[in-house]
């Protein structure tokens, strides 16, 4: 399961090689749309990607932070560094797609 990442663990939780944090909110219906999705992302890639999920309500500044302006949005951490962010739901074939060439770039690299 995902870790909650909060303002007081972010910047542990992004320490790896590459994690995907999940920028959602309870009150959004296309974030509980990519919630099962995600999670079975998670099962597939759990040994490769460190997978996090941040509640934007009350955690706005940090929302902005990352530039999430709307909810569902992934930010990608690579070594603790923010280099991409995809907003809104797609099915797991694609997104499992988007995430091999993310590993593969991190094991090139």
């Amino acid at each position: 399961m995902s870790v909650q990442i909060t303002r007081n663990n972010l910047q542990q939780e992004v320490d790896h090689q590459l994690t995907v944090i999940d920028f959602w909110a309870p009150w959004c219906g296309p974030c509980k749309i990519l919630d099962p999705i995600l999670a079975a992302l998670e099962k597939d890639y759990g040994d490769q990607i460190h997978f996090g999920r941040m509640n934007v309500d009350g955690n706005q500044d940090i929302a902005e932070k990352y530039h999430v302006l709307s909810v569902p949005s992934l930010v990608i951490f690579k070594n603790g560094k923010a280099t991409e962010k995809v907003t809104g739901v797609y099915p797991k074939e694609k997104l499992a797609s988007y995430f091999d060439k993310k590993v593969a770039e991190m094991t090139a690299g």
